[in-house]
């Protein structure tokens, strides 16, 4: 049987029986999320050290799947750029960049792994995608300078990806990259800049790069959404918390530390400074998380933040994530709009 999946906000992944028993298993951990505990994970975390917590146990849910459930890709597999014949220009990847090293994650696989554990430029990294989120964060993986690998845990926390480190099985936040439980608790990890792009964009800057393509192509239907329209619901999945105000929950938002700019106003300017920062955009980017096939999704466009410096014009981390994951997260943010 393979891997289960989430659920697409319009109805069940239509994949047969195992989407059925999937389906069931999910309404169960639903309604038994609430109740979540450490006594009731203490069979699949014996590592983990419950004592140690930032946030309280009861916003941890379980998405679905178990530990692992949605498997990290561990020992990733690349191809040249222009050996890559199945990435429509449109395509969103995430494009990282480090000491020459340049290499494209298209979400067409990352939507059914999450999490690349890899080694760009001699950086150990993490590259990440919470689809409920749309959050594309990457992430040096080593903690107090010693690297490690992230898996995923199947339990999600405002929406968000819920990961775990294998050296203690902490948990630790996605979109903040915090620990918020185990022994790590309130440690962060280092974001790194990359870029949320069309496969386009990504081959243009990068013509010698590379690109991740699925170790086994069979094993799950890459390329296909089993978030059908997820972008377009009037509410997220797996969360109670508040709303932001005067912006829809699944607005997309550019996301800089405790600052965020709507896609809309991005879209409507072009181009936006705020301080030291340059936002742009430009067209050719589909949606992850609109049609059957991420290929066919709607325009979202391409996002670029830049810092000014001595340098010029310098790449900074951020997320074009959804608002409602802002301000879950960035309660006294600001969404500029």
């Amino acid at each position: 049987m393979k891997t289960p999946l989430r659920p697409r906000p319009r109805g069940w992944v239509a994949v047969g029986l195992t989407a059925f028993v999937f389906s069931l298993a999910l309404v169960l951990a639903v309604a038994d999320g609430a109740r979540a505990n450490p006594e009731r994970w203490a069979a699949d975390w014996p590592d983990t050290d419950f004592s140690k917590a930032s946030v309280p146990f009861d916003e941890i849910l379980s998405g679905g799947p178990p530990k692992d459930g949605i498997p990290a890709i561990d020992d990733p597999r690349f191809v040249a750029v222009a050996e890559a014949g199945n990435l429509a220009p449109a395509e969103p990847v995430i494009g990282l960049e480090i000491a020459g090293d340049a290499r494209a994650y298209p979400l067409r696989v990352l939507t059914w792994h999450e999490i690349v554990n890899d080694t760009v430029g001699g950086t150990p990294v993490a590259v990440t995608y919470c689809p409920l989120c749309n959050a594309a964060i990457v992430f040096d993986r080593r903690v107090d300078g010693e690297a490690t690998t992230f898996g995923t845990t199947g339990l999600l926390r405002h929406s968000d990806l819920v990961m775990y480190d294998r050296a203690t099985e902490s948990w630790w936040q996605q979109f903040l990259g915090e620990a918020i439980v185990g022994a790590h608790t309130g440690k962060r990890l280092e974001l790194l800049p990359s870029r949320l792009e069309s496969w386009e964009n990504f081959a243009a800057r990068f013509p010698d790069g590379k690109v991740l393509v699925p170790g086994d192509p069979g094993l799950r239907p890459y390329g296909a959404n089993p978030y059908v329209g997820y972008d377009s619901a009037a509410r997220p999945f797996l969360y109670d918390g508040s709303l932001p105000q005067g912006i829809a929950p699944l607005a997309r938002v550019v996301a800089i530390g405790d600052e965020a700019w709507s896609l809309e106003l991005l879209r409507r300017e072009g181009r936006v400074e705020s301080g030291d920062l340059v936002l742009t955009w430009t067209p050719g980017q589909a949606s992850a998380l609109d049609s059957r096939t991420i290929a066919g999704g709607r325009e979202v466009g391409n996002v670029v933040v830049q810092r000014r410096g001595a340098r010029g014009l310098v790449d900074v981390p951020y997320d074009v994530t959804f608002a409602f994951v802002f301000h879950a997260f960035r309660p006294e943010g600001v969404i500029r709009q």
